[in-house]
């Protein structure tokens, strides 16, 4: 091989390595929203609990956070928006993990959730609610009602923060009975299982109107008024721009006409609304 030859063979390689840097810089540079609006759709991760997020009669995800999701995305350009149905449990793991894209489930932003997750600013605010037989035969009105009876069963839903709640007020593990999601729940306390059911007041209203006149739900629940929540969509801690578009949108188009009909179906309204930030949130 001659000189020039050899140069030449030099050159072409070098070119051939610059066009492939050029390349892998360009793919990195894309970021998750370039990428959901040039493929057009979305995945949402949800978990069965009415009314925040469920499974509709029709099949698709439906609730007052896939709702809020849908027409946010739609106004950054993605139409399609998919629901993933999970665990509670299983939401963040499976946002981690890459099988959805956000989380869409009415997820109460808390400062340990805060270092798995990025959360947008809240788009509701709610208090919690016990879910008991008809007449409320134990006389329980707070978790520390729960704690004190020993003999007392409180139904909570894995991997919500009711769980938390409920211990640091002094109701026991044994006293504690887990399960999947709010079917199971009322499920537990129609089958006497458990004395009581504790979740959102929207959820547990919810649940008392499915279960006849078996059950009903004490909005008279003495709580912390720190267990207030507050739900929000969350995001991957590197997907950052997504998160930061999305939040741009939500505080452009909360409290609107337009954002009070589409939740009102799901029993929200603008007692639900609030000024606090995920920052705030996060921080306590």
């Amino acid at each position: 091989m001659n000189l020039v030859t050899s140069l030449s063979a030099v050159a072409q390689r070098l070119t051939l390595a610059c066009a492939i840097a050029s390349i892998a810089v360009s793919a990195h540079a894309a970021t998750t929203l370039d990428s959901l609006k040039e493929q057009g759709s979305v995945r949402i991760g949800y978990a069965n609990e009415t009314p925040f997020a469920y499974t509709g009669t029709d099949g698709k995800v439906t609730g007052e956070s896939p709702e809020i999701a849908t027409a946010i995305f739609k106004q950054l350009g993605i139409k399609d928006v998919n629901g993933v149905l999970t665990e509670w449990g299983s939401l963040i793991p499976g946002l981690r993990a890459g099988r959805f894209d956000a989380i869409a489930a009415g997820m109460y932003i808390t400062p340990a959730r805060c270092k798995q997750v990025l959360f947008t600013d809240p788009h509701y605010q709610l208090p919690d609610a016990l879910l008991v037989p008809k007449g409320n035969p134990k006389e329980l009105f707070s978790y520390e009602d729960v704690a004190k009876n020993p003999e007392v069963k409180l139904a909570i839903m894995a991997g919500t923060v009711e769980l938390q709640y409920a211990r640091d007020s002094g109701v026991k593990d044994e006293q504690i009975l887990q399960v999947p999601d709010t079917t199971a729940q009322l499920q537990a306390v129609r089958a006497k299982r458990a004395d009581a059911a504790v979740g959102t007041q929207l959820t547990m209203k919810g649940l008392a109107a499915k279960g006849g006149d078996s059950v009903e739900a004490m909005t008279d629940f003495k709580d912390d008024p720190s267990h207030i929540g507050y739900g929000a969509l969350a995001f991957r801690p590197e997907d950052k721009e997504l998160r930061d578009q999305v939040n741009a949108q939500l505080k452009k188009w909360l409290g609107s006409e337009e954002h009070l009909k589409t939740v009102a179906p799901f029993g929200f309204d603008k007692s639900n609304l609030t000024t606090k930030t995920a920052a705030e949130l996060c921080g306590q």
